[in-house]
């Protein structure tokens, strides 16, 4: 706190005042609040943190950022003014800053839990998982044996594929605290992304007795016991892209090198030049079809079970309506013959099968209407539907044109790499079915 060393705080009262007004959304008399303030003391960069908190809570962020630049150049070291600078950054996507604020606020002071799990917040926001972990170990250095810290360190030994050591920390933490569901269900899920399922059934099935109506304990049930579930629950990849949503463009797009909204936007221009064509968008997620189609005539809807991903779709400015619901909810609850194309691209991995998918959609569309959709590739010798270790489901190729064929559909088929997983590619294939001219 050597930078800001104040003998007297004549400001202590305004900035407790100005913050108590900030969070209530009374902006008005916060900034007469932070005026006195700064009269008092032109250079207290106090005042200037908190002037960057109001600013962006009035959505004036172009204010924000000089506020929080004056607030760093007056106090450089000043760890609460550099932590909200870099939660800010954060809040705003501006990852590489925001990581960089953060390292500099941990080395300023480390022992600080305030500064550790803003820090850690900031490097999940970022999708930074080995940066959490690294400072999740160092919190449990400071603070040995803290529960929340375990489970925040399991679940991220989990996600980059550490699941000897994510399920050595669920089974410490079940065995000091048995009667805590919540870490009963950590333990569950870190079992199913290690491919052993089976090995947790207890813990399921105890769960069961609890929360009978809980779809993800069902599903979870019926991957213990070698079977394989016909849909996954949309609570269970709405959690997964909810924490996605953020980073989930960059992810996608430039890393595991997605490309097939630009395909499919391309496909549907050469046939519609002048756009005027109503879309229904399922599982639009962050709206990258959107932005590849804009500006379109026609209506834009996008549907996703995400909140988050909708939120970040929504900051394009492309879509007419949302509706956050599932696949299957979507089209069961849509009328007849309501548009002209349907897309659904990289989303039925997530839904599994598609006996109800494929004439819901072929009903809602209009005559000559395109029902547009991906499938990751399941051999055709095997099964219909199979869930793969990634946990997305795969789809004969076969099997899906009958589907088709069988709701009157005409098809066409292209067999393409959706996308990279690691170094290896991911074989799928791309359907545009459409619908026959009836009299």
């Amino acid at each position: 706190m050597s930078a800001i060393s104040i003998p007297a705080d004549i400001n202590r009262k305004h900035l407790e005042t100005a913050r108590r007004q900030i969070e209530q959304g009374d902006l008005e008399k916060a900034a007469q609040t932070l005026n006195k303030a700064l009269r008092q003391m032109p250079n207290d960069a106090r005042v200037f943190m908190l002037g960057a908190l109001m600013a962006e809570k009035a959505g004036n962020f172009k204010k924000a950022e000089e506020a929080f630049e004056r607030c760093n150049e007056l106090a450089p070291a000043w760890a609460p003014g550099l932590l909200e600078s870099a939660l800010y950054r954060a809040r705003r996507d501006q990852f590489i800053p925001a990581i960089e604020l953060a390292e500099k606020v941990a080395r300023i002071e480390p022992n600080n839990p305030r500064v550790l799990a803003g820090v850690v917040d900031i490097a999940h926001r970022a999708g930074n998982l080995s940066m959490a972990i690294k400072h999740l170990r160092r919190g449990l250095q400071l603070f040995p044996g803290d529960a929340m810290l375990r489970q925040y360190l399991a679940n991220d030994l989990s996600s980059v594929g550490e699941h000897a050591e994510a399920g050595q920390i669920w089974d410490s933490l079940v065995q000091e605290h048995p009667d805590q569901s919540s870490l009963r269900y950590g333990r569950i899920k870190a079992s199913v992304a290690r491919g052993e399922p089976a090995t947790v059934l207890a813990d399921i099935e105890l769960l069961q007795e609890k929360f009978p109506e809980d779809t993800t304990l069902a599903y979870y049930a019926e991957l213990a016991r070698g079977e394989t579930p016909q849909h996954q629950p949309v609570e269970l990849h709405r959690t997964m892209f909810d924490g996605m949503a953020q980073t989930f463009d960059t992810h996608l797009v430039r890393e595991l090198g997605y490309q097939l909204p630009k395909r499919v936007a391309d496909q549907l221009v050469q046939r519609h030049p002048n756009k005027d064509f109503n879309l229904l968008d399922l599982g639009c997620g962050t709206g990258l079809l959107g932005v590849c189609l804009a500006p379109m005539q026609g209506f834009l809807i996008g549907v996703d079970s995400s909140v988050k991903m909708i939120e970040q779709a929504a900051k394009h400015n492309v879509y007419d309506r949302f509706h956050t619901v599932g696949v299957l909810d979507a089209l069961s609850h849509t009328p007849d013959q309501e548009y002209d194309v349907i897309t659904c691209l990289d989303v039925l991995t997530y839904v599994g099968d598609l006996n109800d998918v494929v004439p819901n959609a072929a009903r809602i569309l209009k005559n000559d209407g395109e029902f547009i959709f991906s499938c990751e590739t399941a051999p055709e010798e095997g099964p219909d539907l199979v869930l793969q270790s990634t946990q997305r489901y795969a789809h004969k190729r076969s099997h899906v044109e009958a589907l088709c064929e069988k709701a009157g559909l005409t098809i066409s088929t292209e067999e393409l790499v959706l996308r990279q997983e690691g170094d290896y590619p991911v074989a799928g294939f791309v359907v545009t079915a459409t619908k026959a001219v009836q009299a």
